[in-house]
């Protein structure tokens, strides 16, 4: 197909119909990729604005939370007066609800950021941010999968059990590089262990969980230190006698 020139295509958004198919039919290919970029060009002008909207947004709430001595927006008074400001815009109940869950987003990683840690605790609220908290919720869902990963190589890469003599058969069946698998598996699940282990966080522990929470926190460790243990004493040399 050859090549026709591009024109260029304006696109406003006071009067933006959605397009059907047969609408555009008879544009050339020059046209058509115009018509593409035009669309993708105020689509990024769209987004950023939007974005920068639902930032300024969350500063007018931040502020009245300041006004209001309430930075975790939970008094009938602020809520009262947040939710007459939404209420006005005559915007349907469902988009409404995603331009709050947008905004409470940006919300609080601005009050993280004007307030210290001191007042942060003293205000009942976590450090961290909405966005720290993001990052932290899927570095611990990518560990899962690493340990989901880890443990199905171990399975199916370790032997079951047999008789030395049986063990001894068996060896030479075993395809090339199986123990070393089995091996390499062991020492990544061994990895993989030690990794979900450094994603418990000392604050959630110490502060949001119940006692009975902690309790149970507590025997699931216990247990875990006695299984290392038994595990240790076969990776360990025995001590000589002498």
């Amino acid at each position: 197909m050859s090549r026709q020139p591009r024109h260029a295509v304006d696109v406003s958004l006071d009067d933006l119909p959605t397009l059907q198919l047969e609408d555009i039919a008879e544009e050339s290919e020059g046209q058509l990729v115009a018509r593409g970029q035009a669309y993708a060009r105020e689509y990024a002008v769209v987004r950023g604005k939007a974005a920068a909207l639902l930032k300024n947004l969350a500063i007018t709430q931040v502020a009245l939370r300041v006004k209001y001595d309430d930075m975790r927006g939970q008094t009938g008074p602020y809520r009262a007066v947040v939710g007459d400001m939404y209420a006005g815009l005559g915007m349907p109940e469902d988009e409404v609800d995603k331009m709050q869950a947008a905004v409470r987003y940006h919300v609080g990683n601005i009050i993280r950021r004007h307030m210290t840690p001191r007042e942060l605790k003293a205000a009942g609220l976590r450090p961290d941010t909405p966005i720290e908290r993001q990052r932290d919720d899927r570095a611990t869902r990518a560990a899962i999968l690493q340990a989901h990963r880890a443990t199905t190589a171990v399975d199916k890469s370790t032997p079951p059990p047999r008789s030395q003599e049986e063990a001894e058969d068996e060896q030479s069946d075993q395809p090339a590089g199986h123990a070393v698998k089995a091996t390499a598996d062991h020492l990544r699940l061994a990895e993989v262990a030690l990794n979900m282990l450094g994603k418990f966080d000392r604050n959630v522990i110490k502060t949001h969980m119940t006692d009975g929470q902690r309790a149970k926190l507590d025997k699931e460790l216990r247990d875990m230190e006695r299984k290392i243990a038994s595990l240790r004493k076969l990776t360990q040399k025995p001590s000589s006698k002498g």
